[in-house]
């Protein structure tokens, strides 16, 4: 899926360790620029990408990003994670 709008917040990365190794990982809200706008909370995984993407707080861009959800003892979780960051 893809979306474009204006940052509105990015959240300092966290990381951490798991069994594959270190991990690093950043939430940023985007607003769409619509009559009722929007607002997704999508994450940035990776070291790499965080870096290769580098996303700045009011910044517009166009963001792809796979929707997930996880089930873990009945509890549903989502996540958006980014794979691709265009500026328009």
């Amino acid at each position: 899926m893809k979306l474009k709008g204006k940052i509105i917040v990015v959240i300092p990365a966290k990381s951490g360790k798991s069994e594959r190794g270190d991990w690093k990982s950043q939430q940023s809200v985007l607003e769409t620029q619509e009559e009722h706008p929007k607002k997704l909370l999508f994450e940035v995984f990776g070291e790499d990408k965080i870096k290769e993407f580098d996303i700045k707080q009011d910044e517009v861009l166009t963001v792809s990003f796979d929707p997930k959800v996880d089930e873990n003892d009945g509890h549903y979780y989502g996540k958006n994670r980014a794979f691709a960051v265009s500026r328009d």
